[in-house]
């Protein structure tokens, strides 16, 4: 184990000399990574992202192309042959098609790269040409970014932990009857083992389509070619007084420490930890609407994502010799087109608080950190309605469910964020002072103009936070 750490180690030191000279002398390259939980936006992202970086219209937040100084953005073959192409062709058409909809979501790792020809500025502007910087785009799965806390966790840790924390669930009832039922001393057989695997994923769907993001190992949730193989195939389990050689409980152990060992760290070693600037989405308007305990437990995850980080600057010499950090972390709100604009800056400010320990940790390494609320795609306009006396601040959009248009009110954001975070730290079952609603909305027909690309909230903030100290 010590010499393939070391190897590892040695292996991203070249990689990372490798990257330095190329970026230092040639093209540099900006390894974007892009994750989030289920349902967060990240496919949307990224083709709205690629699209508006190609045809440029709607980003006058992005210095260089208010500027005139980015002057093409082109696709181009990616690097890493053994990793799949994410599908910009096909997402763009599900989303600009004559009846759009909203393509399939992330469910593996895959890459793009996008190629941007830039006029250098400042004083020596005039006499340097245009230079090309590679975007390289990694879209990989949250859920797979918290495995990286089970490194450090032993199996019979790992299982006290999950076996403390679903025993309030109601979601976990049928597991626990399940693994109470079970004698971990006894010797393993496959259809036990399968019994359990089997109980537990279906837990671990339900937790997350409640709001729980808690839900590891990632990979039973999208398992992938994973399907079916004992790597896949273990349960949190009560520790016996005796675990023999031959124990269900040692065979378990042993498929965990395999877990670790063939999926979690190859993930961190191949795509990871070659990533140099990070986007994290949180659907914080989901986590509101399921109520306190959601948020809580969104904030608990913000705080493991960035552990996972290593943050700091990647000055030449830090490269060299110790391998890439991560130097910007956007962590952005998604679908802000849901509120009306001048309850933004409220989500803005709630998306601050919700990851306030972790972007500190971060700014303290040395890393810049940002917050923001966006809408990759826009789905819906404003509208003002009077109800009752009120006037009230709107939404008008086609529901996901029937297609039917319908103006949507989701309830008053508290200005104070404290007012959100304090009840969901102190267990609170439910929001007392207010009820927030959440509403599925269907991608709006578009009628683009040449040079536009789709409709948006605030990317172009997010592409110069992420990318424009380079352009």
């Amino acid at each position: 184990m010590v010499i393939n750490t070391l190897a590892d180690g040695v292996l991203r030191s070249v990689e990372a000399v490798t990257d330095t000279v190329s970026g230092t002398f040639f093209e540099p390259v900006i390894r974007l990574g892009v994750t989030g939980l289920a349902r967060s936006g990240k496919t949307v992202f990224i083709t709205s992202l690629v699209a508006n970086l190609m045809d440029r219209g709607r980003m006058p937040g992005l210095v260089a192309a208010a500027e005139g100084r980015l002057l093409t953005a082109y696709l181009q073959p990616q690097p890493d042959n053994t990793v799949p192409r994410f599908d910009y062709e096909a997402h763009l058409g599900d989303l600009t098609s004559r009846s759009p909809h909203w393509p399939e979501s992330t469910r593996a790792v895959s890459e793009l790269r996008l190629s941007l020809k830039v006029q250098p500025g400042g004083l020596l502007s005039g006499l340097q040409g245009p230079r090309v910087i590679h975007l390289d785009i990694v879209d990989y799965p949250g859920e797979w970014l918290l495995d990286l806390a089970l490194l450090d966790k032993s199996y019979a840790e790992w299982s006290e932990e999950v076996m403390q924390r679903i025993k309030g669930r109601s979601e976990g009832a049928d597991f626990l009857v399940l693994s109470g039922q079970t004698d971990a001393a006894q010797p393993a057989g496959e259809p036990v083992a399968k019994a359990l695997s089997a109980s537990f994923t279906t837990y671990l769907n339900a937790a997350r389509d409640a709001g729980y993001y808690d839900c590891t190992p990632g990979r039973f949730l999208l398992p992938g070619d994973l399907a079916g193989a004992p790597v896949l195939t273990f349960a949190p389990l009560p520790q016996p007084e005796e675990t023999p050689r031959k124990a269900l409980w040692r065979e378990m152990e042993r498929r965990y420490e395999a877990y670790k060992r063939e999926v979690v760290k190859p993930f961190f070693r191949d795509h990871f930890a070659r990533i140099d600037r990070q986007v994290v989405l949180v659907d914080a308007l989901g986590a509101i609407h399921k109520g306190p305990q959601a948020v809580e437990d969104m904030r608990h995850a913000m705080a493991d994502i960035l552990s996972a980080f290593r943050p700091g600057r990647n000055d030449f010499l830090t490269r060299l010799l110790m391998g890439k950090r991560v130097e910007k972390i956007l962590f952005a709100a998604t679908k802000a087109d849901h509120l009306h604009h001048v309850q933004h800056p409220r989500l803005t400010a709630i998306m601050e608080a919700l990851t306030r320990d972790a972007r500190d940790r971060a700014r303290f390494a040395g890393a810049d950190t940002a917050a923001m609320s966006i809408a990759a795609l826009r789905a819906t306009t404003e509208q003002t309605l009077d109800h009752k006396g009120r006037s009230l601040d709107c939404v008008r959009g086609a529901l996901l469910d029937g297609g039917r248009q319908a103006a949507f009110y989701p309830g008053e954001l508290p200005e104070d964020p404290n007012a959100l975070l304090g009840p969901a730290r102190d267990g609170a079952e439910r929001w007392l002072d207010g009820d927030f609603q959440a509403m599925r909305f269907a991608p709006a027909p578009l009628t683009l103009k040449p040079g536009d690309g789709p409709p948006h909230i605030r990317i172009d903030r997010a592409a110069q936070f992420l990318i424009g100290d380079k352009l």
